[in-house]
């Protein structure tokens, strides 16, 4: 794990024990066990995406479902944005991606204000991708604006494949929030608002 702007969360229920450390300013590097194959790949296209080098480990009740698993990974990878951004002194704030997968075209957009929100606009046509309930991709990414609050837009513009959709979400949103966080040259001493706090 480099060092630079980055978190470590440990979050411990009677449902999932996670332990996950994030840096911003990565390589793109990522070692990620959740104990569901399809919701590592899709972190691993996320970390692959947004030069994030993230680590994590999870044990999930999924002998259930992967309902707690997704779901409090969110809110850890949150909490983690949140804890690396800091008081969110000299970054850009906002970010977008209109990202092509094959037949599918998701667009994202973020604004790392503060105030959370979700636009969740998705199509997901099958109910699995594998044995991974689709629903969760959107619980997920509520756990994470609750957590590292702000307006995240997830928008499907095309797309067919559940799989290349949901693909399409977690590259995008790495990308997005990749760059939203990045360092800002011209103003890097400022909160970038006229409130002067985010």
């Amino acid at each position: 794990m480099r060092a630079g702007r980055s978190a470590a969360v440990r979050r411990e229920t009677q449902e999932t024990q996670i332990q996950l450390e994030l840096c911003l300013d990565g390589a793109g590097k990522a070692d990620i066990q959740t104990g569901c194959g399809f919701l590592d790949h899709m972190l691993e296209l996320f970390t692959r995406h947004g030069d994030f080098d993230l680590r994590l480990r999870c044990q999930g009740d999924t002998h259930v479902d992967y309902h707690h698993t997704t779901e409090d990974i969110g809110i850890c990878l949150g909490q983690a944005f949140q804890q690396a951004l800091g008081d969110k002194r000299g970054i850009v704030r906002y970010g977008q991606c209109l990202l092509p997968m094959d037949e599918t075209l998701v667009l994202c957009a973020v604004d790392l204000s503060g105030r959370d929100y979700l636009g969740w606009a998705v199509n997901l046509p099958a109910a699995k991708v594998g044995d991974f309930d689709t629903e969760l991709a959107q619980e997920f990414w509520l756990g994470f604006v609750r957590n590292c609050p702000g307006s995240l837009h997830i928008r499907q513009m095309a797309g067919e494949n559940t799989h290349h959709i949901l693909e399409a979400v977690f590259k995008g949103a790495g990308r997005t929030l990749k760059a939203a966080a990045a360092l800002d040259p011209k103003h890097p001493d400022e909160i970038p608002s006229t409130k002067g706090v985010l």
